[in-house]
């Protein structure tokens, strides 16, 4: 997931959190704030009742009582309030008004109501008074207050989640486009664009920043190693030459003994694999590198048929039968030395570990909308563990076979170089496919 996309859910979790507090929260502080509001009400109609309330009035209570108990009492329209007054033991106790949230069934109808209850004595009888006003209305407010915040602070949620995208968006533009232009693009530091990115932001440009001094070490890195491997080419390969000449040169004495000569032809032999595994590891160390070009047409049918033609004298001393079933003239844009070296790296690697009398077919086709070309062998085939292994310098499948385990790693070089997969599927006793995915095909003919 985008760092962009991340942030705008960050954002957006961290205001739904918000929300939910004050949804939580802000019914509770309205309620505070109405109780507030209703208190201060009713501790007005208490002082208006107790200022004028004489034995009169008390008695006017109990004329218009409905029955014979101590209790009076009057409501007003739609039970909004009501009014309680009733006799009870005198207490000897300050005067404290006392606010409750009660059911109270008025007329028949339950309702919730708050409730003001004030204990006072007037005329040396104790009387409790209650004044009630409804809470149906504030419940109902409180609802409507709960459901209005929910659609304003998801209307909210969606616009700010949608702002911050596109903010975010804005902001790490910068960042991309340093990602695009000086990471992705770049396969080599040669081509790595110094041209500072303009930023808002003073992080993007001291990334930018730091990036160009760090390819600037990459590339004197680089520099050094390119004239590394230039000398060492000329350091090892140089004395290699001589000794072989010296070597040649004894050959041609006539007084040495077949012993000698035949260690002098073992030298030879041996000089001339260490030359062989030097100039194998200097083209890995090359191609690594970057230092070959790739804007070479190669059509693959006429490289395969070349192939054939060029290892024909081995092939019939295996007595192998070579197939080849390209249907296909396809043409690739690489370097067409290396892209021979790894399809004759791997077609003598079919050859080597082919049984006698055994066959090799190159076929190719499409897969997954890519080009491919497949070489099958019917050699000795490999387990897992020796396909895991195969592309490492100097694995060998088998110890009976000569050569020094640098073909496939030179193969996979090449192969990563031109961005080709390589795919292999083996079998013991049964043979080996080497699949080349290529990942694009520029002509079709």
């Amino acid at each position: 997931m985008k760092i962009k996309h991340q942030l705008a859910i960050f954002n957006a979790l961290t205001r739904l959190l918000v929300i939910l507090v004050l949804w939580l929260m802000l019914p509770i502080l309205v309620e505070n704030v109405v109780y507030r509001h209703i208190n201060n009400g009713l501790l007005e109609k208490k002082q208006k009742f107790i200022q004028h309330l004489d034995q009169n009035e008390i008695n006017d209570f109990i004329e218009n009582s409905d029955d014979s108990t101590e209790t009076y009492s009057q409501f007003s329209t739609l039970h909004s309030e009501f009014l309680v007054l009733s006799k009870s033991p005198v207490k000897i106790a300050k005067k404290k008004a006392v606010f409750t949230n009660e059911y109270r069934i008025i007329e028949g109808e339950e309702n919730e109501y708050r409730i003001l209850q004030y204990h006072f004595t007037f005329g040396n009888q104790g009387y409790n008074l209650e004044i009630g006003s409804s809470l149906a209305e504030i419940n109902d407010l409180t609802f409507i207050i709960r459901f209005f915040i929910i659609i304003v602070f998801v209307v909210i949620l969606l616009i700010t989640f949608l702002a911050d995208t596109f903010y975010i968006e804005y902001l790490l533009k910068p960042f991309y486009k340093i990602i695009d232009t000086k990471i992705r693009r770049v396969n080599e530091p040669e081509a790595f664009d110094h041209t500072p990115i303009k930023a808002r932001s003073r992080d993007f440009r001291e990334l930018d920043f730091v990036l160009n001094q760090m390819m600037d070490r990459i590339a004197e890195l680089f520099k050094k190693e390119k004239q590394f491997i230039s000398n060492v080419s000329h350091e090892l390969l140089t004395p290699i030459a001589l000794l072989k000449n010296k070597f040649e040169n004894l050959l041609q004495n006539d007084s040495l003994d077949d012993n000698a000569f035949d260690k002098i032809a073992g030298s030879l032999r041996t000089l001339d694999m260490l030359k062989k595994i030097i100039n194998n590891l200097l083209l890995i160390s090359r191609i690594e590198n970057n230092q070959y070009e790739a804007n070479e047409s190669i059509n693959f049918h006429e490289l395969v048929t070349d192939l054939q033609e060029d290892l024909e004298d081995r092939i019939e001393d295996r007595e192998i039968q070579f197939l080849n079933k390209m249907q296909h003239d396809y043409i690739f844009t690489g370097n067409k030395t290396l892209i021979h070296i790894l399809i004759y790296n791997l077609v003598t690697n079919a050859i080597k570990y082919n049984k006698p009398q055994g066959s090799i077919e190159v076929t190719d086709g499409f897969l997954e909308n890519k080009y491919f070309i497949s070489i099958t062998d019917s050699g000795i085939g490999m387990n897992d563990s020796q396909i895991e292994n195969i592309f490492n310098r100097f694995a060998r499948i088998s110890s009976d076979q000569e050569g020094q385990g640098l073909g496939l790693a030179i193969a996979d070089s090449i192969a990563s170089f031109h961005h080709i997969e390589i795919k292999v599927s083996s079998a013991l006793n049964e043979g080996t496919t080497f699949m080349l995915l290529f990942p694009e095909v520029l002509k079709h003919n």
